[in-house]
């Protein structure tokens, strides 16, 4: 029989390394590069078509969620996915691959039962949560302003 401090010596010589310092920096870096192309596109437009900002924010939207489509469709989004980690869901591009995924996966199915039913198996609890939270929270803000 082997005692504890024996047994918790094995375990920790036998266990994989973490790789956590890596995987965050590198989530962190590639995150943020896809946020600094989502910049420079609002910038681009901004400067050179004659649109106000919310206008340049919506159409800088549609060209992430267009290019995080599109490199999805690909297979580039899933190999920047196994580098980066939590760094590729958390943009407006994520939110793309979450989409086109499934729809894709499941295109053999037929588009009504393939794609159409199954296209928002990953993001549709999103959709649903944020609909939800923003609801309670305008229905907050309107009672507070009541009062106020």
């Amino acid at each position: 029989m082997i005692d504890k401090q024996a047994y918790n010596k094995l375990v920790k010589s036998k266990a994989p390394k973490s790789k956590e310092v890596k995987t965050l920096v590198l989530a962190f870096v590639i995150g943020g590069f896809i946020c600094c192309i989502g910049e420079a596109i609002h910038d681009l437009l901004s400067a050179y078509l004659p649109i106000g900002p919310q206008t340049a924010g919506s159409l800088t939207s549609v060209c992430m969620i267009f290019l995080g489509s599109l490199l999805t469709g690909l297979g580039v989004y899933d190999k920047i996915g196994r580098v980066a980690g939590a760094g590729s869901i958390v943009p407006i591009t994520g939110f793309a691959n979450s989409v086109v995924s499934p729809a894709m996966e499941f295109n053999r199915e037929g588009m009504v039962l393939g794609v159409m039913s199954k296209m928002f198996v990953v993001s549709g609890p999103v959709i649903v949560s944020g609909v939800v939270a923003s609801i309670i929270i305008g229905f907050i803000y309107w009672v507070v302003s009541m009062f106020a």
